[in-house]
């Protein structure tokens, strides 16, 4: 029996041009023959393929051939990873909205940074600044942390996420250590640039970018917050040096793992209207403790860098308060993002540039320095203290605003596409557009 793609008496096709709606009919191959490629017992002529396998369409002539995707690279996907034009088959994935939960979270968190930094050298004179200075240190960095480490769950060593490390953490890592380097140097005329001891705030983002590389591992232990716990607990115990601040680096890593095991309805427990009430509570109680413990706690404490031999205290003891100051950053922690606006704000969009204000306003604190401003007693009043607070509040917005994102997206978020090739593979192995055509050529011999 003759199956044929046109309708009887109709002129056949040019053999040069493809048959309407296809070669092949829709369905399994039939054991017969079908015009303009013909298939007898699964033969096809014009390139025959043995087995019943089916032969590319025909082109017409002058068209090139269409070579297979470089490896590492999805259909629609323009070399490099760049998004490029889907094929006409191919439904793109629809984008996931932000969650306004966390950015407004990330948003008053950067506050909290620079507001602390603004009165940090006000606190010795103002017992209020000097209890919401500690306050604020115990658990500014971990909440960062913890919701960086949530919005981690997912990182892999795919080409897309390695490159936006490398960009978003490395580069900017790598351009603001050497200018505030050179800033400082212009300040108090002396130059150290060490891209192995980071400046001041650019610790975090040296701490950054090694947790982000440990993502994987954490997410193949059975026990992975233990196993973080640990090593914070023991690197306090040696004087590690000061190399890449690892310190903070190992003594912090337990805040990043548990924000990597939180789940999605860990924090709709927060948002429950009960939390909020409790949540003020606990920041209330924290607050009105940080004012009592202000004068009977040693501040190195809330630094997080230094060994308990330079404490002073036995690895006891100190391992006994670095347990309890986890336990004190957590609950204050989850008592902040419990009393966290849930909806979209003006500043819900903000969240989602902080880094701009993390990296810029030292600048700033800095300037304040080397113009000697602190030296105005206002500033060492409970006055002055709150506006050094409204200031700070003010930089943290200016900083991550679109006006300041557009001038400074180029040291912070570059593109940096030349930089980059498409995927590498070791030799011999063959990518997965090589493996069909190869496939292919095996079912023809």
């Amino acid at each position: 029996m003759t199956y044929s793609s046109r309708p009887p008496g109709a002129e056949p096709p040019p053999a040069h041009e493809p048959p309407p709606n296809g070669a092949v009919p829709d369905g399994p191959i039939p054991n017969g023959t079908v015009s303009n490629g013909a298939v007898s017992n699964g033969a096809v002529s014009n390139g025959t393929v043995s087995n019943g396998a089916v032969p590319p369409a025909p082109r017409s002539p002058g068209t090139a051939a269409m070579a297979p995707p470089a490896p590492g690279t999805a259909p629609g996907t323009a070399p490099g990873g760049a998004p490029g034009t889907a094929s006409p088959g191919q439904k793109q994935r629809p984008r996931k909205p932000r969650d306004p939960f966390f950015d407004n979270a990330k948003y008053f968190a950067i506050l909290l940074v620079v507001a602390g930094h603004a009165i940090a050298n006000v606190r010795s004179d103002v017992p209020v600044a000097k209890a919401l200075y500690l306050f604020i240190y115990m658990f500014h960095m971990p909440l960062f942390i913890v919701i960086t480490g949530y919005l981690s769950r997912n990182w892999t060593f795919s080409s897309g996420k390695a490159r936006k490390l490398i960009t978003h953490v490395g580069v900017p890592y790598v351009v603001f250590e050497v200018a505030y380097e050179l800033y400082t140097w212009h300040g108090s005329g002396e130059l150290t640039i060490s891209l192995l001891k980071p400046y001041w705030l650019m610790w975090f983002m040296c701490a950054l970018f090694l947790w982000r590389l440990s993502t994987p591992v954490w997410q193949q232990i059975r026990w992975p917050l233990g196993v973080a716990l640990l090593f914070s607990l023991l690197s306090y115990m040696s004087d590690l040096g000061g190399t890449f601040n690892i310190h903070r680096v190992l003594g912090l890593l337990p805040l990043y793992v548990l924000g990597l095991t939180l789940k999605p309805e860990h924090f709709e427990l927060l948002k429950k209207p009960i939390a909020r009430p409790i949540g003020a509570a606990v920041l209330a109680g924290g607050l009105a403790t940080a004012y009592v413990a202000k004068d009977h706690m040693t501040e190195a404490w809330i630094f997080w860098k230094t060994p308990y031999e330079d404490l002073h205290v036995s690895n006891v003891t100190g391992t006994v308060m670095t347990l309890a100051m986890f336990v004190c950053a957590t609950v204050l922690v989850a008592a902040f993002l419990a009393i966290v606006p849930r909806g979209r704000h003006w500043f819900s969009a903000l969240g989602a540039t902080t880094l701009y204000t993390y990296l810029l306003h030292g600048f700033v604190i800095r300037l304040i320095d080397y113009l000697d401003w602190w030296e105005f007693s206002w500033m060492h009043t409970v006055p002055g203290t709150i506006i050094l607070l409204g200031g700070s509040a003010v930089l943290g917005t200016v900083l991550c605003s679109p006006p300041v994102v557009r001038c400074m997206s180029w040291a912070i978020e570059p593109k940096m596409t030349w930089a980059f090739t498409s995927l590498r593979r070791p030799a011999g192995r063959a990518g997965p557009g090589k493996a069909a055509p190869r496939a292919a050529e095996r079912q023809a011999r």
